[in-house]
């Protein structure tokens, strides 16, 4: 059992991003000092939906210089903390250098997080955003699960730096930082395991695969048909709550699949059509995978035929009773998770009228 004086700091890695921005809200709501190592503390324009947040909550937010891939630059931030919360690497499937791009900042950064960890004598709890691509590279996969559905106990095996970069960047980060965790007795480690995440941000404008697929859903890109491409999704508020509480709830402990719902693109678009599709090009029919096959790997070179083959109209199965059971967690609907997500889009002019 781990409790933690919510009169100590708590350190954020990744406190500008899409999803420690609604950790962030959370922890200044219930008053806590949040610690937020940052590229530039000078820069207000990129820090100025923290800031926003500060002044309305009883939390503080204090500002560290910091740099992912620089060895031991989080030391001033995690000083005095008792949790730190390392939810930060990129997400990004179109990559140049998967090594340089996705590998590297995901492994090098996790491992700077945590050695840091070691070297602060305060630090109790570390609260490592994973990913559900740590357990899973293809929905094919399922297919070697027990039961045919993906659980906490399972690890992706199906990805490499040629295939699935991304999924495979996530593997390398968590089992990198299970090594670390395991050479040490000072703290103990939970691990969030989330799925697609959408919903609102706190900043309208963040740049993550989430919007640029919602996006898609209402700027016409799926307007002759949207695929059966299955993921699990949770909404960025929920996932906020089951960091809040793999932080401060004693018993927590290992890897958790935070996941609302299993689903797929079209299903996630026809949440849409009720509120938005008289106004929006909606897709309103399923693409056929013989079609994704034919010009997918023209349109989007990410689509790549092995991909279409093992993932498209393969439904995402995922157990996400731990989270319910351990960590309390409840999750809103996927037709409000949507709505409000694209309503955001719309507000911010991200999506326009056609």
């Amino acid at each position: 059992m781990t409790t933690i004086d919510k009169s100590a700091p708590v350190m954020v890695k990744g406190a500008t991003g899409y999803v420690a921005g609604q950790l962030v809200k959370k922890l200044l709501e219930d008053g806590l000092t949040v610690h937020a190592p940052v590229r530039d503390p000078n820069n207000p324009e990129k820090l100025k939906y923290l800031n926003q947040i500060a002044e309305t909550t009883s939390g503080t937010i204090k500002y560290f210089q910091a740099d992912l891939l620089d060895e031991g630059s989080y030391k001033e931030a995690t000083k005095g903390c008792e949790l730190v919360f390392h939810t930060a690497s990129p997400f990004k499937i179109d990559v140049k250098d998967p090594q340089k791009e996705l590998i590297d900042p995901a492994q090098i950064g996790t491992r700077n997080v945590l050695e840091t960890a070691n070297k602060t004598p305060t630090v109790k709890r570390v609260v490592l955003t994973s990913s559900c691509a740590a357990i899973y590279g293809d929905n094919a996969d399922i297919d070697k699960t027990p039961n045919g559905i993906f659980t906490e106990d399972i690890w992706n095996t199906s990805s490499s730096l040629e295939q699935n970069p991304y999924s495979y960047s996530k593997t390398v980060a968590e089992k990198e930082a299970w090594k670390i965790y395991e050479s040490q007795s000072q703290w103990d480690m939970v691990i969030i395991n989330p799925t697609l995440v959408i919903g609102p941000g706190i900043n309208p404008y963040a740049t993550s695969e989430s919007f640029k697929l919602i996006k898609q859903l209402g700027d016409g890109s799926m307007k002759a048909g949207a695929p059966r491409l299955g993921f699990g999704a949770v909404d960025v508020r929920d996932l906020a709550v089951a960091h809040y509480n793999a932080g401060f709830t004693p018993n927590a402990k290992g890897r958790h699949i935070i996941s609302g719902h299993n689903t797929d693109i079209f299903e996630m678009s026809q949440c849409l059509l009720a509120k938005y599709g008289n106004d929006y090009p909606i897709p309103k029919k399923v693409m056929p995978k013989w079609l994704i096959w034919l010009v997918g790997p023209i349109v989007d070179k990410t689509m790549t035929r092995k991909f279409i083959s093992r993932n498209i109209n393969m439904p995402w199965i995922g157990d996400n009773s731990k989270s319910i059971r351990e960590l309390g967690v409840t999750y809103r609907t996927l037709e409000e998770s949507m709505n409000d997500f694209f309503q955001q889009m719309i507000d911010s002019g991200l999506i326009k009228n056609s």
